[in-house]
């Protein structure tokens, strides 16, 4: 069983940047970033293949947001800029089993490992 534990979250104000990191204990496949509002269902945010190749990002984060990995310290990272006050929420990473090469997963069903997520919050 892989753990994925994020870092990197905290308070910030509006138009800063941070940068969220996941680190898993071993080898995974795609990987994902998550994130739930108060009140909100989990929402997608963006993904990554296991090369780091392809990413794919929900409407609302692109161009703003950026995930990146490094395979060799099994590590995911979320580049967030211009931050926004409806961005404040929870961010999960998430990732799958290693076997998954080439995929893009957007669906969170389509994860096998999620972390305990860190708290963004964005004041105004």
């Amino acid at each position: 069983q892989v753990q994925l534990v994020e870092s990197g979250g905290g308070l910030v104000q509006a138009g800063d940047s941070l940068r969220l990191s996941c680190a898993a204990s071993g080898r995974t496949g795609a990987a994902g970033w998550f994130r739930q509002a108060p009140g909100k269902e989990r929402e997608f945010v963006g993904a990554i293949s296991w090369s780091g190749s392809n990413t794919y990002y929900a409407v609302s984060e692109k161009g703003r947001f950026t995930i990146s990995r490094d395979n060799a310290k099994n590590t995911v990272y979320l580049q967030m800029s211009s931050l926004k006050p409806e961005d404040t929420a929870v961010y999960y990473c998430a990732a799958t089993v290693a076997s998954v090469v080439r995929a893009l997963v957007t669906a969170a069903g389509g994860y096998d490992y999620w972390g305990q997520g860190t708290q963004v919050t964005v004041s105004s």
